[in-house]
Formats: C-alpha cells, structure tokens, sequence
C-alpha cells in the first residue's frame, strides 16, 4: 500500500494531501487489471472514477484517432471524478495494464465525511486554473 500511497502522491490533485487523506483514499481505491486491448473508459461515457496506471501501458483516443500513449505514473480521470462530466477521451490498454481505480461515488462520500480534505482539492484545482489564465497572457 505504500508505494501505491507514493505513486498517489505524485498526482497534482492529490499532492498536498496528508498522509493520512492519502490513506483515507487508499481505503476506498481498488486495483484493477486490465488485459491488453481491452476498453478502460469510453471518451463520452459518464466518469465512474479515476485511474492512475501502477503497470503497462494504454492508448488515448479522441473521435477515433490516438492522440498519446500513457504509462506508469500517468492517470486520467480526475477532473471528472470532481464534476462528473463525460470522459473526454477514449483509453484502451495496449498491454496488460494495472490501475489504481477511485471511484467517484466513494470519493464523493468521502469528501462528505471529511469535507476537511475539500480545501486541498480546491486549491490545487485553483492553482491550474491560475496556471492556465496565466499562459493566455
């Protein structure tokens, strides 16, 4: 559990949490395995939650066409796991393929229980949306 708390860490969204927010994630995340070719998310498809690759490898795709190969250490799905919104984006395994999955309606309750962990989400999230707003100057 520990190097996935570390690999937690290193997801912006995540990264100023404590380590023990970190554990409270950790309570309600699971792993799941993938095999190759398989379908992870659907680009249009509701959020079920967020993904963090521990192994292997995925495509993404969007209207069809892959636009990037992804790996250990790369995640998706974590704005849609705050607003629920549609995936943008199609993600198909192209090995087999280890993610670390949070699914929204735990992380949802979640952060109803410790709305304490709110404020490190938003202001992370604030801190991008700076950074984006600062790069159209």
């Amino acid at each position: 559990m520990l190097e996935e708390i570390e690999s937690l860490r290193g997801v912006p969204l995540f990264s100023g949490m404590s380590e023990r927010d970190l554990r409270k994630v950790m309570e309600i995340a699971k792993v799941v395995v993938h095999s190759s070719g398989q379908l992870v998310v659907g680009e249009d498809n509701t959020a079920v939650g967020f993904h963090l690759i521990l192994e292997g490898t995925a495509d993404a795709s969007v209207g069809g066409e892959v636009v990037g190969t992804i790996g250990a250490g790369d995640y998706f799905g974590e704005i849609s796991l705050i607003d629920g919104k549609p995936r943008s984006a199609t993600v198909t395994a192209t090995s087999e393929l280890k993610t670390l999955v949070v699914p929204s309606w735990s992380f949802n309750r979640m952060l109803d229980q410790h709305p304490e962990m709110m404020r490190t989400l938003l202001i992370e999230l604030c801190a991008r949306l700076r950074k984006v707003e600062a790069a159209r100057t």
